[in-house]
């Protein structure tokens, strides 16, 4: 299911729970259509969208978590898969997109926080900075979010950044993926292909 990545050097990952607009995200950034559905799960395998010419790719991954239908078996190895693609690609990958739901997020992470477990959005966030990831958190469907400012601020605090969130601009970015409104996520992803002298790739961003 993983081994489907195109022969690239350079690559964007978006990455995230099942229902959070991952696919919303790659059709505004592609102008090509991807399976998108109100269930969770509908991704259950990479969707790569590659340029040669640029020797480019742009891959969103399947969600991670509850997915309608899905037996926890499976659930779990799609998680393990997606851990496998993000450290075998880890040297390719130059930002990883966290795309969450500005509506739940911070009810989700605070639902499955205990002693004992690390919510996944949470965890996967240091996953990335672990393996020296340039990561954006995309906080999408912000039109639905009223305390926008108390709402990312929050999600600052449960990242471990300390808020404000208007000095993480390079790392938290508020969007509505389904009206096209992601110009906080281009500009924070253009600053890390700066940083690693791609500026070639922000045509796409």
């Amino acid at each position: 299911m993983f081994d489907t990545r195109p022969d690239r050097d350079a690559e964007v990952v978006l990455v995230g729970r099942s229902n959070v607009g991952k696919s919303t995200l790659m059709r505004e950034l592609t102008g090509h259509s991807f399976d998108t559905g109100k269930k969770p799960g509908v991704t259950r395998s990479p969707n790569h969208y590659d340029w040669a010419a640029e020797d480019f790719v742009l891959t969103d991954l399947p969600g991670f978590g509850f997915m309608s239908g899905v037996e926890g078996d499976r659930q779990e190895d799609i998680k393990t898969g997606i851990v496998h693609y993000l450290e075998d690609n880890a040297d390719e990958i130059l930002v990883a997109v966290l795309v969450v739901d500005g509506k739940s997020v911070i009810d989700i992470i605070d639902r499955y926080s205990s002693g004992e477990e690390i919510p996944y959005d949470v965890e996967m966030f240091h996953f990335l900075r672990e393996l020296e990831i340039p990561t954006v958190v995309a906080v999408n469907k912000m039109d639905k979010v009223d305390d926008r400012d108390e709402r990312l601020n929050d999600l600052c605090d449960r990242l471990g950044l300390p808020s404000p969130w208007k000095q993480w601009q390079e790392t938290i970015a508020p969007i509505t993926a389904k009206r096209g409104q992601l110009s906080a996520m281009n500009e924070a992803v253009r600053t890390h292909l700066h940083d690693q002298q791609r500026d070639d790739l922000f045509k796409f961003f």
